[in-house]
């Protein structure tokens, strides 16, 4: 069983910043992917940032040069800092892994329960 958590996220003025953390444990053989998804109310769910276990980075149009992706290997955490924030930038942000757990080789997604980011005007 493996288990995401999210935390960081709050109510923040319209150029503020916030960094968002998202925790992966359980039986994890290795992780091939992590990253952030948003869902605001009454839309579909989009890629926010994403970070491959080599490296690889991918941002969404609407967030680069703004938010910044990174990972901590050793706490199998990815963060998501986020600054200059926009009132379009509030949604739930959901963090998604992409693991193999122990005993089996079968790739699985993994989501967190969300965390919510209000950006106020």
């Amino acid at each position: 069983q493996v288990q995401v958590v999210e935390s960081g996220g709050g109510l923040v003025q319209a150029g503020g910043s916030l960094r968002l953390s998202c925790a992966a444990s359980g039986t994890i053989r290795s992780i091939n992917a992590m990253g952030w998804y948003r869902q605001a109310t009454g839309k579909q769910r989009e890629l926010v940032a994403t970070i491959t276990s080599d490296g690889t980075i991918d941002y969404a149009d609407s967030v680069k040069g703004r938010f910044t992706i990174s990972r901590d290997n050793v706490k199998n955490t990815v963060y998501l800092q986020m600054t200059s924030l926009k009132p379009e930038d509030t949604a739930v942000y959901l963090c998604k892994v992409v693991v193999t757990v122990t005993g089996q080789w079968a790739k699985y997604q993994y989501w967190g329960q969300g965390t919510q980011v209000t950006v106020s005007s």
